[in-house]
């Protein structure tokens, strides 16, 4: 049976006057795609389909080009991702949703089975998670269902087909509009509320932040070719002023920015975590502090959520459950905070990392349901991330914006447990283009020191078991680089040790995986492949020359003082014994299973003190800062950062 085509839903009218002009400007040059159902078109040039699918769905839909063009960037950057969807159910250039149908064809696992808050002067906490995976999905989870209603064509070719997909984007904001009872209009400025109904928000801050970000786009203007080498650009309209009093109309909620520690530039609600005792001397579910003032904050830690927004809210609200600073939703990028950046959450499974950062959690699943992470919620958090880093005096690189895959185990034992998202798909590239501190070349080519940076959406290792153990995930972009033990793909991948068994192409395994953003000393070169040290030994990956995978970058490391023999790693700065006061138990300062070898060289993040924070009770009245004489650095490690003591070192500029 033939599709349908690509017609307007009866409901949304006749088309109207910016529909006729491009109507008549598309039969002119003969631009009908086969999309339509029609008699054959003239073939297009292959690199602009995706432009053309713009025009004529504006068209058919009658919404101004530059509106779908906005509203499409901020979703994917215009990428179709080859049909996979996003980590929240989203598919194609509109992020149209289906997260039932993404979820359905998916055997999600955690990845990773540590203790959150990572404290051995108290019980392990292993919760277990309860995001709610069925049930009734919200609107914002189901709008290809509803673009399928509109258009008439199936979910499979929505989901599939880029042209389809911005057809059902078209429709959508077409009968966003009717319903507000908008303008038939060509001018995007009339287009504004319904954009911001789009985004799926249901308070009236998020749509309108929403908004705000599609209209920047297009005033500012983008070009840029996707990942299926599709050129696509958007032209500038800096004048352009959209009618922002029409959203009143839109019956959201308001949602109150009060409490919050959080910029102008997002939409932000304070959702608290409690703190509370439940019994048995138990409590949950944070620590109160006095941060900065008792200790600094050094580290903000990029996290997902393993589940779907509204469940998640739900387990920060449980004092049974753990926490973390900020929750971030992927449709259109709104924040809720649940922990003052004074206090402790408990997210990253090391208390030394806990009690020096904040933890930001991103709606989505690692590698299930989908492989991307939507552009608003990107600019989101790095709008946030600037604001945290500029407040609290944190340097803008990977060794202090963590992913909860670069912390360390705290003990040997804790090792294998340690979660590995935000994963492979993370893109930190562009990331670290939004947080204003782009990854780039810093020094000459024979740098001691390079900053892993592949072309993410070219860069496609082969990574398993993201559906199916075992199976071929999608390929697609993504910010992992493979390592092996010598200059040839066939050689054996690196082995870590602390894992306890062979390395795999898993997409949890990160024994053999470096990631964008990193820094590693350089160990060796041969040809087109470079050798760092890496878990205390030499890691080859390939690096040719036209299509680096690493650049050259000044940095400062650490090598072991000569005389010391292997120097200890260790997964957390814990102070020496004698400077733990009476009733603060002494804590192990336990080394990981780890050595630098005389030789070897790390890039260290820089020093830090021996500290601990003693909060084991509800009342804040035996809580404790111990902070002894031993020093220590952060160094980078393997794919995980660690800690070597200041008096085993020497640290040199490379």
């Amino acid at each position: 049976m033939r599709e349908p085509s690509i017609e307007p839903h009866p409901a949304a009218g006749p088309p109207g006057r910016a529909a006729r002009g491009a109507l008549r400007t598309l039969a002119a040059v003969a631009l009908t795609l086969p999309l339509l159902g029609t008699a054959p078109a003239p073939a297009l040039p292959n690199n602009t389909r995706l432009q053309h699918a713009f025009a004529t769905a504006a068209a058919r839909y009658d919404v101004p080009q530059s509106v779908l063009l906005g509203v499409s960037y901020l979703q994917s950057r215009w990428d179709a991702h080859g049909g996979a969807p996003s980590v929240t159910g989203g598919y194609g250039p509109m992020h149209l949703t289906d997260a039932r149908a993404a979820l359905a064809a998916s055997d999600h696992h955690a990845s990773g089975t540590e203790d959150p808050r990572g404290d051995e002067a108290r019980p392990s906490k292993r919760p277990e998670a309860r995001a709610a995976r069925t049930g009734k999905l919200p609107d914002r989870l189901t709008t290809l269902p509803e673009a399928a209603r509109l258009t008439g064509l199936s979910p499979e070719r929505l989901r599939d087909d880029p042209a389809a997909n911005v057809a059902g984007g078209a429709a959508l904001l077409a009968e966003a509009q009717r319903r507000l009872g908008g303008p038939r209009s060509d001018d995007p400025a009339d287009w504004y509320a319904a954009v911001a109904l789009f985004s799926g928000a249901d308070d009236t801050a998020s749509a309108a932040a929403y908004a705000h970000d599609v209209y920047e786009v297009i005033r500012v203007g983008e070009a840029r070719v996707t990942d299926a080498g599709q050129r696509v650009a958007l032209d500038a309209r800096p004048a352009l002023a959209p009618d922002t009093a029409a959203l009143g109309r839109a019956g959201l909620r308001t949602a109150s920015a009060a409490g919050t520690e959080c910029p102008r530039t997002v939409s932000c609600e304070w959702i608290p975590a409690p703190y509370e005792e439940f019994g048995a001397g138990d409590y949950g579910n944070h620590d109160l502090g006095n941060r900065p003032a008792s200790q600094r904050i050094r580290y903000i830690v990029v996290h997902d959520t393993e589940g779907a927004w509204e469940g998640v809210l739900d387990m920060v609200q449980d004092p049974t459950y753990v926490s973390w600073q900020y929750s971030l939703r992927s449709t259109d990028g709104h924040i809720a905070q649940h922990v003052k950046a004074k206090d402790v959450a408990w997210h990253a499974g090391n208390w030394y990392v806990n009690a020096g950062s904040i933890g930001l959690e991103h709606e989505g699943f690692l590698t299930d349901p989908g492989t991307w992470y939507t552009e608003a919620m990107y600019r989101s958090s790095a709008r946030l991330v600037r604001y945290l880093a500029e407040k609290y005096g944190i340097p803008l690189d990977r060794q202090h914006i963590l992913g909860h895959d670069t912390v360390p185990g705290t003990t040997t034992a804790t090792i294998p447990g340690m979660h590995t998202d935000p994963g492979p798909y993370w893109d930190w590239r562009h990331y670290f283009e939004l947080l204003g501190r782009p990854l780039k070349a810093t020094a000459g080519k024979d740098s001691g020191v390079v900053t892993i940076r592949p072309e993410y959406a070219a860069n496609r290792p082969v990574l398993t078991g993201c559906e199916r153990a075992g199976e071929p995930c999608t390929a697609h972009g993504s910010s992992a680089v493979r390592l092996y033990s010598d200059h040839d793909e066939d050689s054996p991948l690196i082995r870590d040790i602390g894992l306890g068994s062979a390395p795999t192409t898993g997409v949890n395994d990160l024994s053999s995986r470096v990631s964008t953003g990193q820094q590693y000393a350089v160990a060796d070169r041969w040809g087109d492949w470079t050798a760092i040290w890496y878990l205390g030994r030499k890691a080859w990956f390939e690096n040719p020359g036209k299509h680096p995978t690493a650049v050259p970058a000044k940095g400062t490391v650490v090598t072991p003082r000569k005389g010391r023999g292997p120097v200890p790693v260790y997964g957390r700065a814990y102070p020496e014994k004698t400077a733990y006061p009476e009733g603060v138990p002494v804590q192990t300062v336990s080394p990981l299973p780890y050595t630098v070898l005389e030789g070897q060289k790390y890039v260290t993040g820089g020093k830090v003190p021996g500290e601990y924070y003693y909060a084991v009770t509800f009342d804040e009245a035996s809580h404790r800062v111990v902070r002894g004489e031993d020093l220590y650095y952060e160094i980078q490690f393997g794919h995980r950062v660690g800690f070597v003591r200041a008096a085993d070192v020497t640290v040199t500029s490379s």
